[in-house]
């Protein structure tokens, strides 16, 4: 199936929440592709700076992704997460990746629009999606720093002055949380939403549980990323198998139980989140 723009993703989604999952070796995206087609549900395929530079560049797991997006029955975007280099983004439009996260948000404001925007407009001009992040002034943590909230008039103001497609927005969670503790505000969330003109992305959601994130997309978050809950299930699965096999060298042997934990989680993930 062609790839599918995360706007339309979004769209296809509704009135439940697009799952974004986060990809770091080719078992995750082979276990979120075949979760999206087990659930019957779109889904998105994301690649972080860091794990580009994990991987020593971003081609070889872009390039595995985007195939495995086109040769699924399921509708899935390819899309570059928390990107704050330019080159990086621009690398990946040439290869094929048509969504982006621009991630100014330890910039100050000024900074962070203008940046944004120059990003944005170069995006714009080949069709790619663009998301952004609102962040702490002068945080070094972004808009997930513990604590932080996003202004809902402040919100509009850059989403008008940035024009970006889509916000990520700082309700009360945090990114790598091992424990499901966090506490969003609804009130707030529904308040972005009234007020802001496009959708509303939620990170850090690997923290907050099912509840919440039922809630969440109720009040009307319109994209949920999760990386940190598979990563954890995925090494669990992986110190299982090797402690009941301590004897095990062969890599398929204990990745094979870890992608299917994967798989189910994502499952589990996106039936949660259609609602």
């Amino acid at each position: 199936m062609p790839l599918t723009p995360v706007s339309e993703l979004i769209a296809a989604a509704r009135p439940g929440g697009l799952g974004a999952f986060n990809v770091i070796t080719l078992e995750h995206a082979e276990a979120i592709a075949a979760a999206a087609e087990s659930a019957k549900r779109p889904a998105v395929l994301q690649l972080s700076e860091n794990t580009a530079s994990y991987h020593g560049g971003l081609a070889p797991l872009a390039l595995a992704c985007l195939r495995i997006a086109a040769d699924s029955a399921a509708r899935i975007a390819v899309h570059l997460d928390h990107a704050t280099d330019p080159e990086l983004i621009r690398a990946a439009v040439d290869l094929g990746v048509r969504s982006i996260m621009y991630d100014g948000s330890t910039l100050d404001y000024a900074a962070n629009v203008a940046a944004t925007a120059d990003i944005t407009r170069w995006c714009h001009a080949r069709d790619v999606h663009v998301e952004a992040e609102l962040g702490e002034v002068g945080g070094k943590d972004g808009a997930h720093a513990p604590g932080v909230r996003t202004d809902p008039d402040e919100a509009v103001e850059f989403v008008a002055a940035t024009g970006v497609d889509a916000l990520a927005v700082a309700v009360g969670s945090s990114h790598a949380m091992h424990t499901r503790t966090a506490a969003l505000d609804d009130e707030l969330i529904a308040h972005l939403a009234a007020k802001v003109p496009v959708p509303l992305v939620l990170h850090g959601s690997s923290g907050v549980p099912d509840e919440g994130l039922r809630a969440a997309v109720e009040h009307g978050i319109a994209k949920v990323n999760i990386a940190t809950r598979l990563n954890v299930l995925m090494t669990e699965a992986i110190r299982g198998t090797l402690a009941d096999a301590p004897g095990l060298s062969d890599p398929r042997k204990y990745l094979t139980p870890a992608r299917a934990a994967v798989q189910a989680e994502v499952e589990r993930f996106l039936r949660l989140l259609a609602g």
